[in-house]
């Protein structure tokens, strides 16, 4: 990718970071936003430009670099929900979205990190972008407003939208430690699970960006929501007891048992939402090959590291 125009990392978690990383390496000047203030050391000694952030605060605006931002500058939104705000998840994911909306450069190529979470479907059935969404989940319906509001504060504007899946990767590897230690897994043994490694995720974010270069943005934008939304998924759904069953087999363990979980536990919630995801346009227009194309590719990769 050559292109090192700035990158403004809004929300700088599992995979900003990645994404910033990248970034910075192909030379970049990487502005990444944080709520906390003990974190902005660390960025800085990764080569970020830290800033402290909070989007449901419209006086923090000003902390941003908007000025200083290069023409057509690269903007993620990956911003997780605080579990310990005071605010519920519309007025801070949708809230906050509309306040940054509202300030950012009508040049700037706005990525935004949606999920999944924003298909119901419940067969097993193979879903992609012109499927049906009713979400049933809280998180879902938030993503999912927050999409259609970004399509109408900025019908022109260059921007796109990637559905993730179940994002996992060093340091962050479901219920390995669990498996790994003999314990039991509280969690549905069927259903599947849509899984992508955080690497390819963060090459999904760069190639999205490349797609929006500004050569390409001088001519008339794709209109439309589905026009500009991809399903960032690998190219194997895999059973959720399979899934496990594979970390044992590469940690050299026994098979892992499985109990229900209680009936409101959340991932009880999230088996319920069973289904496959395509990556068939995704391959096609922004990833022509994945890195981890399976599971079984991604957990070689880092089941060697510590596990959470």
């Amino acid at each position: 990718m050559n292109d090192n125009t700035d990158v403004l990392v809004v929300g700088a978690g599992y995979l900003g970071q990645k994404v910033a990383h990248l970034a910075r390496t192909q030379g970049a000047t990487v502005y990444a936003t944080t709520r906390h203030q003990n974190r902005c050391l660390a960025m800085a000694k990764s080569g970020f430009h830290p800033i402290r952030f909070d989007w449901t605060d419209r006086r923090s605006i000003n902390n941003l670099p908007l000025r200083q931002l290069s023409a057509a500058a690269r903007v993620l939104v990956a911003v997780s929900y605080d579990r310990e705000s005071r605010l519920g998840r519309y007025e801070s994911q949708v809230g906050g979205l509309r306040n940054l909306l509202s300030f950012l450069p009508a040049d700037a190529r706005i990525c935004y990190i949606s999920t999944t979470g924003v298909y119901h479907q419940t067969d097993g059935r193979w879903v992609d972008e012109t499927s049906p969404t009713h979400p049933d989940r809280l998180g879902g319906k938030v993503h999912l407003q927050a999409e259609q509001l970004l399509h109408a504060m900025r019908p022109q504007t260059p921007w796109r939208i990637l559905r993730l899946a179940g994002i996992y990767g060093p340091g962050r590897v479901p219920r390995a430690a669990d498996v790994i230690a003999g314990r039991e897994i509280a969690s549905p043994e069927s259903g599947f699970l849509n899984l992508i490694h955080v690497h390819d995720a963060a090459r999904a974010t760069l190639a999205a960006w490349r797609q929006m270069d500004p050569a390409v943005v001088g001519q008339p934008q794709p209109v439309g929501t589905q026009s500009r939304l991809y399903l960032v998924s690998d190219d194997a759904p895999v059973v959720r007891g399979d899934f496990y069953r594979e970390i044992a087999r590469q940690c050299g363990v026994s098979p892992p048992s499985f109990v229900d979980p209680p009936a409101d536990a959340p991932v009880r919630m999230r088996s319920n939402s069973n289904k496959r995801i395509w990556n068939r346009k995704l391959r096609r227009e922004l990833l022509p090959s994945l890195r981890y194309p399976d599971y079984r590719h991604g957990l070689a990769d880092v089941l060697h590291a510590n596990v959470e």
